[in-house]
């Protein structure tokens, strides 16, 4: 079972994040509405995984995953965004993501890739 954070700034999209875990049969231990929040939390709950919104008001989710990685370099950290392309995935798996969701596949994909990076 991985204690889990997540980190986006839609109530829907956290809500449904967390029904998801929860399913799995994970804990979500925390989560945030913004990356400043998101950052104070990470490092006070200290999570297995976060699952981290790409695009955030006050600092986006590419600024707090270097922020954490920075912080704990072996954290886990999972990228899920609307946004998706390419470039966007590139740059956040060579900044420290351990992986990358397009939030239209999250219900399909996100337990498989929780697991994945719990293995690792």
């Amino acid at each position: 079972m991985a204690k889990i954070l997540i980190v986006d700034d839609s109530p829907f999209t956290r809500h449904l994040l967390g029904v998801i875990v929860k399913m799995g049969g994970h804990q979500v231990i925390g989560s945030a509405e913004d990356g400043r929040e998101g950052f104070e939390k990470y490092k006070t709950l200290r999570p297995d995984i976060v699952t981290l919104d790409w695009m955030m008001p006050s600092k986006s989710g590419e600024a707090v995953l270097k922020k954490i990685i920075e912080f704990h370099p072996y954290a886990k950290v999972i990228m899920i965004t609307g946004w998706a392309n390419k470039s966007i995935e590139a740059r956040v798996l060579q900044a420290g993501a351990k992986a990358f969701i397009e939030k239209c596949n999250v219900q399909k994909e996100l337990l498989q890739v929780i697991d994945k990076v719990m293995e690792n």
